[in-house]
C-alpha cells in the first residue's frame, strides 16, 4: 500500500484451506496507514497461519521511493474467531522503530495442528491487548500490561458516526 485505508468492518466469514487467514502487509518506503479495521465472527479451517501483519515485505514497484515513510498500522480488532487444523496462529512483525499499535485481539479460539512442536504466536514490534484468546498469544498483546480502551470497535465508531 501507498496510500491508506481506514474504516474496513468485515463479518461472518469463513475461511477454508488456505494459506492465511488475515494479511496485513506493508514496508518501509510505502508510508501510507491502515487503521480503523475490525474482522469479526469468522471460521477458518485447514488454514496455514490465521493471523499475519508483516512490516517488512520488501515490495516496491520502482526504485524511486523514500525508505523514511513509514506506515501506520493501528486500531486493528479482531474478535469472535474460530480455527480447526491451524498450523500458526499468528505472526504479528512490525517495523522497528515504527511498531504496529492497538491490535486488539478477543475471543479467538484456534486449534492449533502440531502444538508440540511449533510456537502458535510470534510477535516483535506490536503492542496492543487481548482477551480470551486460545492458545495464549505473544507478551506484547498481553491483557496485563495493555488496555482494552484502546481498542477500536464498532461500537465506538457507531457512537461517533451518530454524534
Amino acid at each position: 500500500m501507498s496510500g491508506g485505508i481506514s474504516d474496513v468492518h468485515a463479518d461472518h466469514l469463513k475461511i477454508h484451506g488456505s494459506s492465511k487467514g488475515f494479511s496485513f502487509r506493508t514496508t518501509p518506503g510505502r508510508g501510507g496507514y491502515i487503521k480503523e479495521v475490525v474482522i469479526s465472527d469468522v471460521e477458518m479451517d485447514g488454514v496455514l497461519v490465521a493471523i499475519e501483519f508483516i512490516g517488512n515485505s520488501s515490495s516496491h514497484p520502482d526504485d524511486d521511493f523514500d525508505p523514511s515513510e513509514l506506515p501506520v498500522i493501528d486500531q486493528i480488532t479482531l474478535e469472535n474467531m474460530v480455527g480447526t487444523n491451524i498450523s500458526v496462529a499468528g505472526v504479528l512483525s512490525g517495523i522497528e522503530g515504527d511498531p504496529f499499535t492497538a491490535i486488539c485481539l478477543s475471543n479467538l479460539s484456534f486449534s492449533i495442528a502440531d502444538l508440540a512442536h511449533s510456537s502458535p504466536w510470534s510477535c516483535s514490534n506490536v503492542s496492543g491487548y487481548s482477551e480470551s484468546v486460545f492458545p495464549e498469544p505473544c507478551l506484547e498483546l498481553d491483557t496485563v500490561s495493555s488496555n482494552s480502551s484502546i481498542c477500536f470497535s464498532l461500537a465506538s465508531y457507531s457512537a461517533l458516526a451518530v454524534a
